[in-house]
């Protein structure tokens, strides 16, 4: 596969389960690496630095938040700004930032540890920790999916809100169309381990490249029309 992405763009990866989305984001990320080929980010080869200074510039944000049990709000968003050694007033600037920006006010949440906090609280959390390190780009792997649907609509909302207000570039894996035509400025279609169509979300409603494409974009839209004949079958 090839893509490119620009400043501030965000892409979107769909697909059935085993298509190679999430093998997609952690060859990026680098946590494997690619048999052949290379990840370029800002100009700068992967290769050309360790891995773990690599992964600084680089946000994640996965299913369930991920954050650690054992630290406190404030440990897990401070994570890279830590290890990148900010000063505390820098980091204390930025905590309040983003816990203000994603709706939990330090005040309140800084010091809760993760069992404390509900799916929601956690998933914001967790994004507020992907953008502590100001990286140059975020990856989302699913972020919603273990999420209710109000809570998931509220989150893609703010998802939406700050990549307006931060103009940080992402890539974002999911199987659900809808989100991905809520978030991606492109949207990739992967089967099999390959890009089998990408473009904007217009281009690919308009002119599906085959049926895959085609029954991925039909989804959300079958399912409204099950939920709206269950609920007219009710009202009859």
């Amino acid at each position: 596969m090839s893509f490119d992405l620009a400043s501030g763009e965000t892409l979107a990866l769909i697909g059935h389960s085993g298509c190679g989305k999430t093998t997609t984001l952690k060859m990026l990320n680098r946590l494997i690496e690619p048999d052949e080929g290379e990840v370029r980010l800002g100009g700068l080869n992967a290769h050309d630095m360790p891995a773990h200074e690599w992964r600084r510039r680089i946000g994640f944000v996965i299913q369930s938040a991920g954050l650690f049990p054992h630290r406190t709000v404030r440990e897990n968003v401070l994570v890279t700004p830590r290890l990148l050694g900010w000063a505390d007033a820098r980091q204390e600037r930025k905590l309040r930032e983003l816990l203000s920006m994603v709706g939990l006010p330090a005040e309140t949440y800084a010091e809760r540890y993760p069992a404390a906090l509900s799916g929601g609280e956690r998933q914001r959390v967790g994004l507020a920790r992907a953008l502590a390190g100001e990286p140059d780009i975020i990856l989302m792997d699913e972020p919603f999916a273990a999420l209710d649907p109000l809570t998931r609509t509220g989150l893609i909302d703010d998802i939406a809100r700050l990549k307006s207000e931060l103009g940080f570039a992402s890539v974002l894996v999911t199987h659900d169309f809808a989100e991905a035509l809520r978030l991606g400025d492109r949207v990739a279609v992967m089967d099999g381990g390959r890009i089998i169509q990408k473009g904007a979300p217009a281009e690919l409603i308009a002119s599906p490249a085959n049926d895959t494409v085609r029954d991925l974009l039909a989804a959300p839209r079958q399912l409204a029309e099950t939920v709206g004949k269950a609920f007219g079958d009710q009202g009859g």
